[in-house]
């Protein structure tokens, strides 16, 4: 039993990136190794040539390994790396011709902003004529809305203002790929928000692939066209933010998407229904298939009953008992025990529910995911 739904779960496969165009980025079997620590592991990645890929992970993840291995500053211990049907895992960061910003601007400080934009084009051997030197600085400056920034030290500017100059000194290379390097975990949140979505739009607008690193998963979810679930070094998992979300292969990566994480509950089949390690009957079960089993169901797909009725739960088990109950925005998230277990329940924000009150748990049966009972529910990698 390997990850899978009911019949019916899931909405219908989210569009993925097509197979027949050759990708612009081909990184196979990349491995690199830090003094003791693996870094990376047996890597295969591909970018098409108008993609945002986003790599998801935690600390420790291999993320920025990945990056400079890709930019050519560190040197695999094997594997291979191709760009644009070439190989390029022997040449230099400048044969490359890749553009990687960093989370801590890398800005000179005592520089203004257009000199600071101007320094990727004036390095030696780019011989780009003053004429175009201008015309790129004020084409990035308008899209990146900082033309009126461009006389001001970079020791002047409001975090925001510098990570748009850090992008800005990028985009004026005109490189054949971004790659960023978690460029907006410095921000404050909404901020972080509003970038997140100039950058999408700004990579459209430039048609240049990105290769994107975070641990946030919200930036992961809004931003991807695919995203690559690494941990410890290996790729766990590929696909659309929806398909990851949706059909996780692994409870490790389950719980990297989704705020509150998803509920992981090791259950077994006894007369007809899952059930808890407690003895609470959650949901009707087949008669084929594995005898034990991990359930993980989102906290939306968990309906909240009738409260404080005098009736057991479902099947005849004992209710949810609300533990604490957490206002945020448009929804109400509660985490209650149930089931031997606590487990988040996400309900609209309309729903009048108190601490210490009872309810009836029906979870949505068509959005269950079930894997291997064999599988750790946590593990060093698990990001929550």
């Amino acid at each position: 039993m390997n990850n899978r739904t009911y019949e019916g779960g899931g909405a219908a496969r989210a569009r993925s990136t097509p197979d027949e165009a050759a990708p612009f980025l081909r990184v196979r079997g990349l491995t690199k190794r830090l003094g003791k620590t693996q870094a990376l592991a047996d890597i295969h990645i591909d970018v098409h040539a108008d993609e945002l890929l986003v790599v998801l992970g935690p600390t420790g993840a291999g993320k920025t390994t990945l990056l400079r291995a890709i930019a050519g500053l560190e040197p695999p211990d094997a594997g291979s790396i191709a760009m644009g049907g070439r190989d390029v895992t022997g040449d230099g960061p400048a044969e490359r011709d890749v553009a990687l910003v960093f989370q801590n601007f890398s800005l000179y400080p005592r520089w203004n902003v257009r000199r600071n934009l101007e320094f990727p084009l004036r390095a030696p051997g780019r011989s780009i004529p003053e004429v175009e030197i201008q015309r790129r600085i004020g084409w990035a400056a308008d899209l990146l809305k900082i033309g009126s920034l461009l006389d001001r030290p970079a020791s002047r500017l409001s975090g925001g203002e510098m990570q748009r100059v850090a992008i800005g000194r990028a985009i004026v290379r005109r490189p054949r790929l971004f790659l960023m390097d978690e460029p907006l975990t410095n921000l404050d949140a909404k901020l972080r928000e509003a970038l997140r979505v100039e950058l999408v739009a700004l990579r459209r607008a430039l048609k240049t692939p990105m290769v994107f690193v975070t641990h946030d998963q919200a930036e992961a979810l809004s931003m991807a066209d695919r995203v690559v679930v690494l941990s410890e070094g290996r790729v766990l998992q590929v696909g659309t933010p929806r398909d990851i979300y949706e059909r996780p292969s692994s409870p490790v990566v389950a719980r990297q998407l989704g705020q509150p994480a998803i509920n992981l509950i090791r259950v077994r089949r006894v007369g007809g229904h899952w059930v808890a390690a407690d003895g609470t009957a959650l949901m009707r079960a087949g008669h084929d298939g594995e005898s034990e089993a991990v359930l993980g169901i989102r906290p939306e797909n968990i309906a909240v009953g009738p409260l404080n009725e005098p009736q057991s739960g479902a099947f005849g088990a004992a209710p949810a008992v609300v533990e604490i109950v957490e206002y945020i925005g448009p929804t109400t998230t509660i985490l209650c025990m149930w089931a031997g277990s606590h487990v988040h329940v996400v309900v609209p924000r309309r729903a009048s529910i108190r601490p210490g009150d009872r309810f009836v748990p029906h979870i949505d049966t068509s959005r269950a995911m079930f894997f291997q009972s064999s599988t750790a529910i946590q593990s060093k990698g698990d990001s929550t």
